[in-house]
Parts: C-alpha cells; sequence; structure tokens
C-alpha cells in the first residue's frame, strides 16, 4: 500500500495525537511505502498562527514523531511548504470542486462557528488536504472519524479529476485505526 498522512505543527503531542495517529503510523511503516507530511500550510487556517512559533514547530514535530518511532529510513517525512507542487495541485483540483461540496463539510461549519474571523483556506482546507493526498497517488489514509468526509471529498475530487482529464489519480481508501476517535478528557461531548 502507498500511503500518505499528515499532522499539523499546532502546538505539543498528546496523547489524541498518539493514539489516534502516530502509533498507527508506526505499525504502518511494515511493509509499506508510507509518506507523512508536517502539514504546516493546513496550519495557516488557525487565526492565532504566528510565523516564528510555527517554525520551531516544524521541527520539533518532525523530531517528537522521530521519537514515537516514525524512521526517517522507511518512511518520507517531510513538511508541506518544502514541495510548492502541494500548493499547484490544489490550485487545480479547486477547478474540479463544487462549491457545495465545500459548503457541506460538517468541519468548516463547526470551526467558522467558533471563529471571529472566517479565512479562505479555512473553507478550502479541504482541497489543500485532497492536494497532499493525490501528489503522491496514495492509495490509503489513516484517518480518525473526524476525517472521513474529508476523504470522501478526495475520493469525489479524484473522480472528477479523472472523468475530466484521464485517469490519473487513484480513490484513496481509509484506513481506520483502533484508536479512530479518541474523546477529549476535558469535554467529552467532543
Amino acid at each position: 500500500m502507498r500511503i500518505f498522512s499528515g499532522i499539523q505543527p499546532t502546538g505539543v503531542l498528546h496523547l489524541g495525537n498518539y493514539f489516534g495517529a502516530i502509533r498507527q503510523w508506526v505499525e504502518l511503516q511494515e511493509g509499506n511505502e508510507c509518506i507523512y507530511c508536517i502539514v504546516d500550510y493546513h496550519a495557516l487556517t488557525n487565526e492565532d498562527t504566528e510565523p516564528d512559533v510555527l517554525r520551531k514547530a516544524r521541527r520539533e514535530l518532525a523530531l517528537d514523531l522521530i521519537a514515537c518511532g516514525i524512521d526517517p529510513e522507511r518512511t518520507i517525512l517531510f513538511v508541506q511548504s518544502d514541495v510548492p507542487e502541494h500548493t499547484e495541485l490544489c490550485w487545480i483540483l479547486g477547478c474540479v470542486t463544487s462549491y457545495g461540496d465545500l459548503t457541506r463539510m460538517t468541519q468548516f461549519k463547526q470551526k467558522a462557528a467558533e471563529q471571529e474571523f472566517v479565512n479562505g483556506g479555512l473553507f478550502y482546507y479541504p482541497v489543500l488536504q485532497a492536494a497532499d493526498i493525490l501528489l503522491y497517488l496514495a492509495d490509503h489514509v489513516p484517518v480518525g472519524e473526524d476525517q472521513l468526509q474529508h476523504l470522501e471529498l478526495s475520493r469525489r475530487i479524484a473522480r472528477r479529476f479523472n472523468f475530466r482529464f484521464g485517469e490519473l489519480f487513484p480513490e484513496p481508501q481509509p484506513l481506520l485505526g483502533k484508536g479512530a476517535r479518541i474523546m477529549s478528557l476535558a469535554d467529552p461531548e467532543r
């Protein structure tokens, strides 16, 4: 399997990160082609992201992932903003993505309701996520339940692109781990 997944450098790793994603990433290294990305462009959708803090957080996250067992000898680990093709493909994929699909994203609706200023990046986030996945022709993506809708949109975008321009992108399948949904200790409803 060719696997792609990403994680935002937005703070200190916590148990939810480990049990919800990183533990599975480590296990998937065995016998699979794994591509893991520190998705710093996605972090820019948070209105309080500071450039200096983000630069430091990218490096710390890479070190933390390696400390958790991500092996750079067996896995590709990189920073999203180091590869300009992510944003280039995002634009192209945006041209086959419907406005209606983006307005139905429940995560956008939830986050937009919590923020005073809702930036366009937050709205376009799922298209960049699709570009992240499809750029590497990944056929599987480890996701939590909260990301299933985004992955389904990635599949729909791949289908539309392939119909319009010819077969290129696989339709990535979800890999739900055992800890796919870790509830917040502070707010068990989340």
